[in-house]
């Protein structure tokens, strides 16, 4: 195992404290791990906090900023975040209009977000909890009851947190959340696996001429393993499972997504053919994002996500936003 860090256990601590001094639109509480926007929450404003394992970067601390979360809670890596720090996060945005919190559905994270909810309802803290489960590959897994919550909840994040930007009302607020994860989906390939630095060695084992289809953020498993075929092929398998589910016609958001080992020469090449499948079955690409956004670690694959926009969807999404990991409109 190669990877650049001084020792296992001080891994999210140490990339915390360099957060900090990267981005001083930040502010990073190292010991209680939870990142927080620089100035404190903004009065009669909805808070959206979220957060997760590590290793998922820039999910989702890099999405801390205007336009998308107040706050983010990091666990250990592939681990959830415990309910004191979701907790402290609470109370850091609390602003008097309430705190809204995206789960992706994992069962640490579901479980320790709804303690965390009822802490905070019990200091008089207004929370509404909105879980993302986009993932359409497998139905169960070892880390969840019913689907995955993967790429939507960075378009979630994202509008949500534009309504909330604009005054909107807890309900409101939660309510185009929800919205959007009912109108995404989400399917991922696995070329490679993962080495968590706390193991020293990969999650599970792939053959050289083999990928993992269907797979999780942690390296949980897919539907099923398959001999290693061209990228138009391994988009087909995606958006097959993904039009099994939801239909791919009209103004769509797309992120052709890595999972941090792919490079973006292969992301784009993967994106064109997403863009060719999609018109093909009468999608037209309204809105798209291409890079790294919700990775694990240094796996090497993609996964694609697609949301039926509507024009209040898009308006939203188009709104300005600034964090560390997305920026436009400011």
């Amino acid at each position: 195992m190669k990877k650049l860090i001084n020792a296992p256990e001080d891994v999210i601590t140490e990339a915390l404290e360099g957060v900090a001094a990267a981005h001083p639109s930040l502010s990073v509480d190292v010991e209680n791990k939870v990142i927080t926007r620089a100035g404190g929450p903004t009065p009669g404003k909805v808070g959206l906090v979220s957060g997760g394992g590590a290793g998922h970067e820039p999910l989702h601390g890099g999405f801390v900023g205007y336009g998308m979360l107040d706050a983010a809670c990091p666990g250990e890596v592939f681990t959830s975040p415990v309910p004191d720090q979701m907790l402290i996060a609470t109370k850091a945005v609390n602003a008097g209009a309430g705190v809204l919190h995206v789960v992706k559905n994992y069962t640490g994270d579901v479980l320790n977000f709804q303690m965390a909810a009822e802490l905070a309802q019990d200091e008089g803290i207004e929370v509404a909890s909105v879980v993302t489960n986009d993932d359409v590959a497998v139905q169960d897994s070892l880390y969840t009851a019913g689907r995955r919550g993967v790429g939507a909840t960075v378009f979630v994040e994202k509008i949500a947190g534009a309504l909330a930007e604009e005054g909107a009302d807890l309900s409101a607020v939660a309510a185009v959340a929800r919205e959007v994860n009912e109108r995404s989906r989400s399917f991922g390939v696995a070329l490679s696996s993962c080495i968590v630095p706390a193991a020293g060695k990969p999650t599970f084992e792939l053959g050289d001429s083999e990928v993992e289809l269907g797979i999780g953020i942690h390296g949980e498993p897919g539907r099923t393993r398959a001999d290693l075929s061209s990228a138009r092929d391994l988009a087909a398998v995606a958006l097959d499972a993904i039009r099994a589910d939801m239909p791919v016609s009209g103004d769509l958001l797309v992120m052709v997504n890595g999972m941090g080992g792919t490079p973006l020469i292969e992301l784009y090449l993967m994106f064109n053919e997403v863009n060719r499948y999609l018109e093909g079955h009468g999608g037209r690409i309204a809105r798209s994002l291409v890079g790294n956004y919700i990775t694990s670690l240094e796996m090497q694959g993609f996964s694609v996500t697609v949301c039926q926009l509507t024009d209040a969807l898009t308006r939203l999404w188009d709104a300005p936003v600034d964090t560390p990991a997305l920026r436009w409109g400011r």
